[in-house]
């Protein structure tokens, strides 16, 4: 076996949630609310694999007294023979410590720009190396031990949950206002994650309202982001949607007071975070041929190559490319409904006429092929073969609590009603270490 392995996988891209959803009016509407900190409540984590218990004295479990460490990040094009090859492994070759670590840890998944390290006695003159540490994500690493034998562990640093509490008015976008409260950006994707099928976060107002209670997971004292939504409400266009978690059929879900589920047969829109750059219209100048003409969809400015997804369950009817529609994709979700998407800089793999997809599923990504003058997805829907308005499409929920559930979701409605109730004039903001 080679274990001249490339240790560099692609980075993890930061998916930027927030790109061009930000308005920018002329005048900011500031509305102030007093901020109080909650009381912070710590909870233990279960986790299924060996537990590190932090110890001021120790670091990966290691007595840092004893040893010098070396630390560096793994490069471009850096394999492991490369990372472990400059350092004395003492009666060990790179390829028996690169052996043993591949069957723990698939040696592929090491990724450039994380951190390593490697532990020295440090009464040690020839610098032999004791242990290697590999940190794969903020929690996980990866510990080698070559001091008698090697031995290798996948582990994991103790953690804890912080329950929060985060409130605001929307002054310009979810994300925005979640910047200003300086808590993790994924607690956006995870909010409207959970209002994806009853509130369009394309369409939100200045004046807007929400609060959400949710924990915060944390290694030491530096969050590595949101674990749990507990329960949210929001306040949009003047209706309130309340988020009721509840277990059913051994599946976790969010339902409004009268226990009917937030999920809809369709999203309230094929991508998570952007802005309507043009709406539904029967005559609009069109930006590139100068003329009148209908527009049966709703453009979304977005960044080339962000996700595009299925706004339901369905199959694929149609893909293609043509002069003005670029490469598009369409899918055919029951006897009525047709959604299209046009603009297309590529597919999703696997898309092909007659797949079938699931909703929220990944079909494509956002491009201006065609006529288009910038990146966008024009978002097309068709009922009975005729286009309609997709903003103004009304789903049905799907799967309301059941009968015989309903007084076990009674008493849940209650505790998160209450919470919500106690945290009244209250937030938490995160502090970002």
């Amino acid at each position: 076996m080679n274990f001249n392995y490339l240790a560099n996988m692609n980075f993890k891209k930061l998916f930027s949630i927030g790109t061009g959803i930000i308005f920018l009016p002329l005048f900011i509407f500031i509305l102030s609310t007093s901020s109080k900190e909650h009381e912070k409540t710590v909870y233990a984590t279960d986790i299924d694999k060996n537990i590190l218990v932090t110890n001021p004295e120790s670091e990966f479990g290691i007595v840092v007294d004893s040893f010098k460490k070396q630390s560096d990040r793994i490069r471009w094009h850096q394999n492991l023979s490369q990372i472990l090859g400059p350092h004395n492994l003492g009666r060990f070759s790179t390829h028996e410590v690169a052996r043993e670590i591949d069957k723990v840890f698939d040696v592929t998944r090491f990724k450039a720009g994380r951190p390593f390290h490697f532990f020295y006695d440090k009464y040690d003159s020839t610098r032999q190396a004791c242990y290697f540490v590999y940190e794969n994500t903020p929690k996980e690493f990866l510990r080698v031990n070559l001091q008698d034998d090697i031995h290798v562990q996948l582990m994991e640093r103790e953690t804890r949950l912080v329950r929060k509490v985060c409130e605001d008015t929307i002054r310009n976008s979810l994300w925005a206002t979640m910047q200003e409260q300086n808590v993790p950006t994924s607690l956006a994707l995870e909010l409207s994650e959970v209002y994806a099928w009853t509130i369009n976060f394309f369409g939100l107002d200045r004046g807007d309202y929400f609060k959400v209670i949710y924990d915060e997971e944390y290694v030491d004292s530096t969050s590595i982001g949101v674990k749990k939504i507990h329960t949210a409400y929001f306040r949009h266009k003047g209706e309130k949607f309340y988020a009721i978690p509840f277990v059913q059929d051994s599946s976790r879900d969010f339902y409004n007071l009268q226990g009917e589920s937030l999920r809809r047969q369709f999203l309230k829109a094929p991508l998570r975070f952007s802005r309507i750059s043009s709406g539904y219209s029967l005559s609009r100048m069109h930006p590139i041929l100068n003329y009148r003409r209908p527009h049966r969809g709703v453009d979304y400015a977005a960044p080339t190559g962000t996700p595009i997804h299925a706004i339901g369950d369905g199959q694929v009817i149609d893909k293609g490319y043509t002069k003005g529609a670029g490469y598009y994709i369409k899918i055919r979700h029951n006897s009525l409904y047709v959604t299209g998407y046009n603009h297309l800089s590529r597919y999703a793999g696997g898309m092909h006429e007659g797949v079938r997809v699931r909703q929220g599923q990944t079909i494509g990504y956002v491009g201006s092929t065609g006529y288009a003058t910038g990146p966008h997805l024009d978002f097309r829907f068709w009922k009975n073969g005729h286009p309609i308005n997709p903003l103004k499409v009304e789903a049905p929920p799907v799967k309301p609590v059941k009968q015989e559930n309903r007084d076990e979701f009674a008493e849940a409605k209650d505790r998160c009603l209450e919470q919500l109730k106690e945290t009244n004039n209250r937030k938490v903001v995160a502090s970002r270490q």
